[in-house]
């Protein structure tokens, strides 16, 4: 297959794209407008406006605009935010089994496009919307690009490039503790992990929390208090939008404690999912050190016990370890763990392993690279082959 000889055309590609971003500057209108020998150019609906645009019609339609009152911005508590990301690289042993290679093993690209709007009604509040879009998934879905917006039941992609809204949420002080409700918004949105690992995997970047810190709810609501000497708690909980806490929908309830300090932190986090007439349970430890040096280490266990399943099979874990810290220009980072969480077997729970190595090297104030190497060995006693390695480039924009 000679996947490695691949990715030479990794840095090819990515020598493409740096020259471009690296030129892309931010561009200030009014200083520009300074430069020109016209004494006053008028920017009609730009941001920096106070004046409307006077000439609202169209070419042939004089008379059909009874107005000349147009915003044409953000207000003044309102930002937006956005990122691109592409992504280079080519797994090897993925979707193969014990007599052919049917992997993918091909040299691939996607992306993926963000943007995200914040604003705020009091100064205490922020309304929070999401919006993205991107070809992701696939066998680079270890970089959790966005996208693809449509897959079928064997996760294949069907649909991408789609704009899609990823998420709304509202937060809002709520006595002493913040509160939020939102929509396609994980329930653990005010949780407080004790990790600091930055690893850019879309598997061990859980820290080992994998199913306690619940994620991807339909309606989600919650809440955090602050006890401003470095301890936190919060609740989370999630719903069907068609069937909030009803016996015929599946829900989930979860509650997580932290305590946070200059150097070190530890948090736990517990959870009900319901899964039809079974309430699941999970709880999570983690943890962090970080060392004078800029040296940290992370760590997380999470155990499962799976309602009404036979004693054999009732028991899940996912584990983590993890170190990071600034070397050269940029960040390395390395970690070891299970890939995801373990589900119990007859012949007791699977040890599939994942381990990984990443290098973020900021190349200038809004552009990033990342290349990831890692690989998944499968637990000796499993059936076929489930060992894969995968090497990838991230470059991410930010803007």
């Amino acid at each position: 297959m000679k996947l490695f000889q691949r990715l030479l055309v990794a840095p090819a590609a990515l020598g493409l794209i740096s020259p471009i971003a690296a030129n892309a500057t931010e561009i200030n209108l009014n200083e520009i407008a300074n430069y020109s020998d016209v004494e006053n150019i008028e920017l009609a609906n730009s941001f920096d406006s106070d004046q409307p645009n006077k000439s609202l019609l169209l070419a042939g339609g004089e008379g059909l605009a009874d107005t000349d009152s147009y915003d044409g911005g953000f207000s003044e508590t309102t930002t937006a935010s956005f990122s691109v990301d592409f992504a280079i690289g080519a797994v090897d042993g993925r979707g193969t089994t014990t007599t052919i290679t049917d992997g993918d093993e091909d040299l691939q690209a996607t992306y993926g496009f963000q943007i995200d709007l914040n604003t705020s009604f009091t100064g205490e509040d922020s309304l929070d919307i999401s919006l993205d879009a991107g070809n992701g998934n696939g066998s680079l879905g270890e970089f959790d690009l966005n996208g693809p917006a449509t897959t079928d039941a064997a996760n294949e992609i069907t649909a991408s490039d789609i704009l899609t809204v990823d998420g709304i949420s509202y937060t809002f002080p709520l006595g002493g503790a913040t509160a939020f409700v939102g929509d396609n918004t994980d329930g653990s949105m005010l949780f407080t992990t004790a990790c600091v690992y930055g690893g850019p995997s879309n598997t061990l970047d859980d820290c080992g929390n994998v199913t306690a810190g619940i994620t991807g709810g339909g309606l989600s609501i919650g809440a955090a208090y602050d006890f401003d000497n470095g301890f936190t708690t919060a609740f989370g909980a999630q719903f069907s939008e068609t069937g909030i806490a009803t016996d015929e929908t599946d829900d989930s309830y979860a509650l997580n404690a932290a305590y946070i300090s200059d150097s070190y932190g530890a948090s736990i986090t517990y959870a009900n999912i319901e899964d039809g007439n079974d309430n699941d349970t999970y709880m999570a430890f983690n943890g962090y050190y970080s060392f004078d040096n800029g040296l940290n280490i992370s760590a997380g266990y999470e155990i499962g016990d799976l309602d009404n399943a036979a004693a054999t099979v009732d028991e899940t874990e996912a584990y983590f370890v993890g170190i990071n810290g600034e070397v050269g220009p940029g960040e390395l980072g390395a970690a070891a763990g299970t890939a995801g969480r373990m589900v119990e077997t007859a012949t007791g729970i699977p040890d599939r392993m994942m381990y990984e190595i990443y290098y973020s090297y900021a190349v200038n104030d809004g552009m990033t690279i990342t290349p990831l190497i890692y690989t998944v060995e499968a637990d000796p006693g499993e059936t076929g082959d489930l060992d894969e390695t995968g090497i990838m480039v991230k470059t991410s924009f930010s803007f």
